[in-house]
């Protein structure tokens, strides 16, 4: 698994796979929030899939599906929302882990300061400065 720390209890990740599963709760993640959308590639485990090996693993899950380029507010809300009621620490996962931490960082825009959220990218490996206007709008 290619986990990247963003921050003190979110990381972001790659697909994973349910095979995956419990090495994820061995390294201490409680939560899996998968944010890749079923089918976009042929071969990916689904989100039921995951989600029983997640349960499995005795971690919680949950499915935000991110469509390239798609940050609707109730997308950001319901991140929000787990971010704030899941088990930490949580691992996201999408096909790349970019829109995994694209996602945290608009859900944490009225959190955080804007520096401080394009930092936290840059550390984990995804470069968050094209969200500045619309981070800097959600503040």
């Amino acid at each position: 698994m290619d986990i990247r720390h963003i921050v003190d209890g979110f990381a972001a990740a790659p697909q994973l796979e349910a095979s995956e599963m419990a090495e994820a709760a061995a390294q201490g993640f409680r939560t899996i929030l998968c944010n890749r959308p079923d089918g976009e590639q042929a071969g990916q485990p689904d989100a039921a899939e995951m989600e029983a090996a997640a349960r499995a693993a005795g971690m919680e899950f949950r499915y935000l599906p991110v469509f390239p380029g798609a940050f609707p507010d109730d997308l950001i809300a319901g991140m929000q929302d787990a971010l704030a009621e899941c088990e930490q620490p949580i691992l996201a996962y999408c096909r790349s882990g970019t829109r995994s931490t694209m996602l945290w960082a608009l859900a944490e825009a009225d959190k955080r300061p804007v520096a401080e959220i394009v930092e936290a990218g840059n550390r984990g490996g995804y470069d968050l400065q094209s969200l500045v206007p619309f981070l800097t709008a959600r503040s």
